[in-house]
């Protein structure tokens, strides 16, 4: 099999709520998402989806992820994407850096690879570990009782896990967590996202002041340093996230006991080969993880599925459906939430169709 070409698509996925805040003020509204199509000589197709959260989150952009496609696609021509460790290698060497430019690339080759052989990817990726995987709520930052409100919301429509965005001023994110805790079961997890929006001393007053409480700190300074820093002056549960971006700070960190979960989002680290490995690394360690992605939509949430599902229970802490969060659909065949909970699909790759119609014509083609 050869790659023939890539039609690239841009769509915009405006949200439900009307908006997605997070930490110093950062929101959007609608995400401009990208949608890559592999044709390959023997008719199949692979697909995936990449969609950075602005461009203020990561670094990344929406605009990146199509210009790093421009410099790469002219390389992949005529190579055979079932050999994805040599795709890889041809990215990397095309272009030095820009994981979430190359992976819809080892994505899309995931997906033929699963459709070639006649498998879905959660049984390429490790095989079924789980029926369906549990999924937690993001709640967009807004004045402590709003937030509250809307996760009691979302708790009515199955949900048990909840991400409260936080990192904006000290003495408002300490009512938000306590408003929110207060509003949820004993049972229910709530963790307390500050998106890298504390500074240090920031943190450390807030994991002060919420000492007593069920919660788990995510990523809460900008910096590898500065968090553990934090995570060494509390006793409650730790996370990090946007720091976790290589294999390499993966090993470190897990070495210095640095957290108790990893985030893992597929893009963020250069599609799913790479998250594969840091996966398979972390259940060698015992440090469960969320499975995830910067955002997207129906492609986005099927990739998450597929990898949440060949994980063991126990090590997938949370997962996300992004596509309950937007406003339109883009592919058939995509998860859906059922109480809380949502699966992959048995069919071969990503199980999916893409709905043209609503991607419209390619903004690029490389062939």
């Amino acid at each position: 099999m050869k790659i023939t070409g890539l039609n690239v698509y841009q769509v915009d996925l405006p949200l439900r709520e009307g908006r997605y805040s997070w930490s110093n003020g950062n929101f959007v509204e609608v995400f401009d998402s990208t949608v890559l199509e592999i044709t390959t000589d023997e008719g199949l197709c692979g697909y995936a989806e990449c969609c950075p959260l602005g461009s203020a989150y990561l670094p990344s952009f929406a605009l990146g992820v199509r210009a790093g496609l421009a410099e790469i696609a002219p390389h992949l021509i005529g190579q055979d994407p079932l050999n994805i460790g040599s795709i890889n290698r041809t990215m990397d060497a095309a272009l030095r850096g820009h994981p979430y430019a190359k992976a819809p690339v080892d994505i899309a080759c995931w997906d033929l690879l699963g459709k070639a052989t006649g498998q879905p990817l959660y049984t390429l990726l490790g095989g079924a570990a789980q029926d369906d995987v549990v999924l937690y709520r993001a709640i967009s930052q807004e004045a402590p009782e709003v937030m509250a409100k809307k996760i009691e919301g979302y708790a009515a429509e199955g949900y048990t896990k909840f991400q409260l965005k936080v990192g904006g001023q000290v003495e408002d994110d300490i009512a938000r967590i306590h408003a929110t805790r207060a509003a949820l079961k004993d049972s229910d997890l709530l963790v307390a996202d500050a998106n890298t929006g504390w500074t240090q001393h920031e943190a450390a007053r807030v994991v002060k002041a919420i000492a007593d409480l069920d919660v788990y700190v995510e990523q809460p300074c900008m910096t590898y340093e500065e968090s553990v820093s934090i995570r060494r002056r509390t006793a409650l549960p730790f996370v990090l996230d946007e720091v976790i971006d290589t294999i390499n700070a993966l090993v470190r960190a897990i070495a210095e006991d640095a957290m108790d979960v990893i985030n893992l989002k597929i893009s963020k680290v250069g599609g799913l080969t790479r998250a594969r490995q840091m996966r398979d690394l972390c259940v060698a360690h015992g440090i469960p993880m969320t499975i995830e992605d910067t955002w997207g939509g129906d492609i986005t949430t099927a990739t998450i599925a597929h990898l949440a599902r060949s994980t063991p229970a126990e090590f997938v802490f949370s997962a996300t459906d992004f596509n309950s969060y937007g406003t339109v659909d883009i592919a058939e065949g995509a998860p859906r939430r059922v109480n809380g909970r949502m699966t992959a699909a048995d069919r071969p790759g990503l199980g999916i169709s893409p709905i043209f119609d609503a991607l419209g014509d390619p903004v690029a083609q490389y062939r």
